[in-house]
């Protein structure tokens, strides 16, 4: 339990630096350090992530996600359970025209003139005018409504735009068969099917299904370990992935 106490105080300060690292999450701000040939500090983040989810999958949106942490304030008011349908892939469309158009940009500009982190902040500091409070507000509310009127974690599972640099880490790391982070399942027959870990998920994943399978592979996972610190028969755990099981043939969940 005190790994989830942990876990949500991390996304908690997360969320109150937001106004600060604001623009190292940006989807424009990169676009338009594209097009004055710089790379910026999204850009560096976004590399980031993808590189660190390799080993270490979505760890960064349940500890470190801003907007993770605003939607799970979201929770109190409406905790249901996403369906994990289509509507995930919704995501994974707006990431390719953005990519897109990220590329775009950088070719259109030339040449990389520079590297500068700090681009268009403050000091460092994103919101440091009325027009970027105006602009804070603005993706504060665009995050904070899906969950509100859909399920949780509704802006991760259908519009976020990092998601999927973490998704293609951890996709790669399993085709490699390379170590990296993950809930084992100790013992798939010692499950009783008493929900408890479907319960706590914060992404809604469905853990019992995911149990009889043998190992939790679903793309949603953030690897948060609610289930493995809920589940009262101690049968889930974390795991680095080793050779035994990199052709253990479970069906990697949508």
């Amino acid at each position: 339990m005190n790994r989830q106490k942990i876990r949500k105080l991390l996304i908690t300060i997360s969320l109150l630096l937001f106004p600060v690292t604001l623009y190292y999450f940006s989807p424009a701000l990169i676009i338009n350090a594209g097009l004055n040939g710089i790379i910026n500090g999204s850009f560096i983040v976004f590399m980031l992530l993808f590189l660190l989810s390799i080993p270490f999958g979505r760890v960064f949106c349940a500890c470190l996600c801003p907007a993770g942490g605003l939607q799970e304030c979201a929770f109190a008011i409406n905790d249901k359970k996403p369906k994990q349908q289509w509507k995930n892939n919704i995501k994974y469309i707006i990431w390719v025209v953005w990519i897109g158009t990220v590329i775009f940009c950088y070719f259109y500009s030339g040449k990389i003139v520079a590297v500068d982190f700090f681009f268009e902040t403050k000091k460092g500091i994103s919101v440091s005018s009325i027009q970027s409070y105006i602009i804070y507000y603005g993706i504060v509310f665009l995050i904070f409504i899906p969950p509100i009127l859909f399920e949780k974690r509704a802006f991760c599972h259908y519009f976020c735009w990092m998601a999927p640099f973490m998704i293609a880490g951890t996709k790669i790391r399993r085709l490699l068969h390379l170590p990296g982070l993950y809930i084992r399942v100790k013992e798939k027959n010692g499950c009783v099917s008493c929900g408890k870990c479907n319960k706590v998920c914060p992404m809604g994943v469905d853990v019992v299904k995911a149990i009889k399978g043998g190992q939790i592979k679903s793309a949603e996972c953030i690897q948060c370990g609610a289930c493995v610190d809920y589940c009262p028969q101690n049968i889930l755990s974390y795991g680095m992935i080793d050779r035994k099981e990199k052709n253990n043939g479970n069906r990697e969940e949508a």
